[in-house]
């Protein structure tokens, strides 16, 4: 019994110790504005959040709005987003709770909200229509704002979009958790941000310390890891069929053909099903080959914005 009771101190011990060296605590919000907020003004109230909006180009231009994926920040789009605004009048943004927008005081972290914030924010920039471009969970809200809000999107630009049910996410039901994204509220070694970053990329040696670095800054700010636990949670997908069904726009398929999160294969799904999709296949690419790759990914997608 005494080497038991020995033996559960010991462990207790260790597991305290390994607790305190792996405690992840969020960084202060000034902080990470110095380093990766370009202007003030960026900072837009929407429904009383914070959102971090990065508006650029021409006034006059023809508008695009890019969302980006799970975790992920507007940063993700920089590679595309300063060449196109030669010409397009682009606005990239934070998701409620990523990056450097604020957590939504609400709690709801459902599309829903999300397109809700989205139609007002195109409101208060003045904005009746535009163009959407959309990575992974962004592609989901493009594809349901063409759908539900027809009069406000012109055309559509999917990037690995999410929607199809998939391992762990079935329809009608909200998905179990991991543990290990559960912990990250606690615990967030950077070796293991970049271990789970690595299968987004076709070409892991193309995923550089400088954007591991912004993930693992942006993923701390506070209230952050909370909020992107709290949008899988409310995540429920339905039958995307219906709803795609009535896309009257063009749309652009964007998908790298190693992508090891969402499939090439998905993009069979949604050309069955809308009515004017277009499929570009990206050899060696993976899930954000926008961010792997934007000056060879770019040229179809300008080509496509820039058809009348």
């Amino acid at each position: 019994m005494k080497i038991l009771l020995i033996g559960i101190i010991g462990l207790g011990i260790i597991l305290f110790v390994v607790g305190v060296w792996f405690w992840t605590s969020d960084k202060p919000r000034t902080e990470l504005q110095a380093r990766y907020l370009e202007r003030p003004s960026d900072l837009v109230d929407v429904l009383g959040i914070s959102l971090h909006v990065r508006d650029r180009g021409p006034r006059d231009g023809p508008v695009l709005i890019m969302m980006h994926g799970f975790g992920s920040s507007l940063h993700t789009w920089d590679g595309w987003a300063d060449e196109l605004a030669d010409r397009f009048r682009v606005i990239r943004f934070d998701l409620p709770g990523s990056g450097l927008s604020m957590p939504d005081p609400t709690g709801d972290y459902s599309d829903a909200r999300t397109l809700d914030i989205l139609n007002i924010l195109m409101d208060q920039l003045g904005i009746e229509k535009a163009a959407m471009i959309g990575n992974s969970i962004g592609g989901r809200l493009a594809w349901q704002m063409a759908a539900k809000f027809p009069e406000r999107v012109t055309k559509l630009v999917l990037v690995s979009p999410d929607g199809y049910a998939s391992h762990g996410f079935d329809y009608g039901k909200a998905p179990d958790v991991p543990i290990s994204i559960t912990l990250m509220r606690y615990f967030l070694p950077k070796f293991l941000l970049k271990m789970s970053l690595l299968p987004a990329y076709g070409d892991p040696s193309r995923l550089d310390t400088d954007t591991v670095d912004r993930y693992y800054d942006l993923m701390l700010a506070p209230g952050s890891r909370q909020a992107l636990i709290h949008r899988m949670e409310q995540t429920v997908l339905v039958d995307p069929d219906p709803l795609l069904a009535t896309i009257q726009v063009p749309v652009l398929l964007v998908w790298g053909e190693k992508d090891a999160m969402i499939p090439i294969s998905n993009a069979a799904d949604y050309q069955r099903v809308l009515h004017d999709s277009t499929l570009v296949r990206l050899e060696g690419l993976g899930h954000v080959p926008h961010e792997e790759a934007p000056a060879l990914t770019l040229p179809p997608v300008r080509a496509f914005l820039e058809r009348k």
